[in-house]
């Protein structure tokens, strides 16, 4: 049913006068998906939906009919159209905004090492092949001709540990990692899995630890092995994921840091990040200043990356570390427009 459904929309989109590949054919495959998600949907909703007219609408429905798409009609001010009992579409269909949409994110998903993206390689040849002709042509131009530049940090978990934490939260059970360090040593970790969060190109688990009694993060490309224990737990009400892993990786440093902004924390704040450290008003300063503290364990990068986009007057407090490394970043430019 799929094939004839497609080919008969293309066909229909050239005696319009349009080619096979621009809007008919993601409007024939979103009045279907609007069919299947909203039962009683009716003609104006479609129009609406789409962007045609009632008239355009009725004439999606009646092509679906066609390709063998059994489409109920229910009147009367609250019937509208449904697709016949028992029908069993395709399991996806993809429009060409969302099949372009998604070889990008594949694409983007290939920013390692060469060899390193094989299994990505392999899923976006396949969901390229199952596409319409006319919907996986431009796709499969989109793959030929683009390129992601690769990351300098690259690593990507292994799916199989991903697969495994992410059952493992789903029943919401206690897991036994194999965890290496940074200093190459491995260990057997016990922890409540919270949430898998993507951060910047790595991937982290963020969880509570049972040997610490804290909230912890660990690097997913780390984790060699993960078994799912008996004894269940669950996250946090009203946990973010995102917000409590941002706040986790700015605690722990080597280096302490503490920075006072001549601006108010609202007006800093759209310039620092939470792996920063915490901002807050200064105290006794009506709002005007506010002060930054956290950690860190790369007192160069805080100072020329970090701090030094912000653009308001600071004062570094404390970490002799990163005031030394601020008193460098200044020496440096300082000497960059000195007259030799």
């Amino acid at each position: 049913m799929r094939t004839f459904c497609f080919r008969y929309v293309r066909s229909w989109s050239y005696r319009e006068g349009v080619p096979a590949e621009v809007s008919p054919t993601a409007r024939a495959l979103r009045c279907l998906a609007l069919l299947q998600s909203r039962p009683g949907v009716t003609a104006a909703e479609i129009a609406e939906r789409l962007g045609v007219t009632d008239r355009a609408a009725r004439r999606y429905v009646q092509i679906l009919r066609e390709a063998e798409v059994p489409i109920e009609s229910v009147r009367g001010p609250h019937g509208g159209y449904r697709l016949g009992r028992g029908v069993r579409l395709p399991p996806v269909l993809f429009t060409q905004s969302e099949a372009l949409a998604l070889v990008m994110a594949l694409l983007d998903g290939r920013r390692g090492p060469e060899g390193e993206g094989d299994l990505v390689d392999d899923a976006m040849g396949k969901v390229v092949r199952a596409l319409p002709e006319a919907v996986g042509r431009e796709a499969a131009t989109l793959r030929a001709y683009a390129a992601a530049t690769p990351e300098r940090h690259w690593n990507r978990p292994d799916p199989s540990v991903a697969s495994d934490l992410v059952a493992a939260l789903a029943a919401r059970r206690r897991v036994r990692l194999t965890y290496r360090g940074e200093s190459g040593t491995e260990r057997e970790l016990e922890v409540e899995p919270w949430a898998v969060v993507a951060r910047h190109g790595r991937w982290y688990l963020l969880g509570h630890s049972l040997s610490a009694a804290a909230t912890r993060t660990y690097r997913l490309d780390r984790v060699h092995a993960v078994a799912q224990t008996d004894h269940p737990c669950r996250p946090p009400d009203g946990l973010d994921p995102v917000a409590a892993l941002e706040e986790q990786l700015t605690r722990g440093w080597g280096t302490p840091t503490r920075v006072v902004f001549e601006a108010s924390a609202e007006q800093v704040a759209p310039w620092v990040f939470p792996a920063m450290g915490r901002l807050d008003p200064l105290p006794g300063s009506q709002g005007r200043r506010c002060v930054l503290v956290g950690s860190t364990r790369n007192p160069a990068m805080y100072a020329g990356e970090w701090l030094a986009r912000v653009p308001f007057d600071f004062r570094v407090e404390g970490g002799p570390e990163l005031t030394a490394a601020v008193q460098a970043l200044a020496g440096r430019l300082v000497r960059a427009v000195e007259s030799p």
